[in-house]
């Protein structure tokens, strides 16, 4: 059944039994904590990001601005 059919069959219940249906709801949530537990994001510095000094034995990267002028010079030169 659809959540949207669901909701509609709750309405159609008389205001007693949408009481019940919601104490039965909040009954199982209790019964069955939710798998999807929200755990707090931990935060790293930057410079503890694996990423981070991944091309550093890199001779061609070594001064990363000529590197990327090198390659957008390359790359203008094959398009026009």
């Amino acid at each position: 059944m659809e959540t949207t059919n669901i909701a509609r069959e709750i309405a159609l219940l008389p205001p007693e039994a949408q009481k019940q249906v919601l104490d039965f709801v909040a009954f199982l949530k209790a019964r069955y904590p939710s798998t999807q537990s929200f755990q707090k994001t931990k935060h790293t510095k930057l410079a503890e990001e694996p990423f981070i000094g991944m091309w550093k034995d890199r001779d061609d990267m070594q001064d990363s601005t000529a590197w990327v002028q090198s390659l957008r010079r390359r790359e203008w030169e094959h398009t026009e």
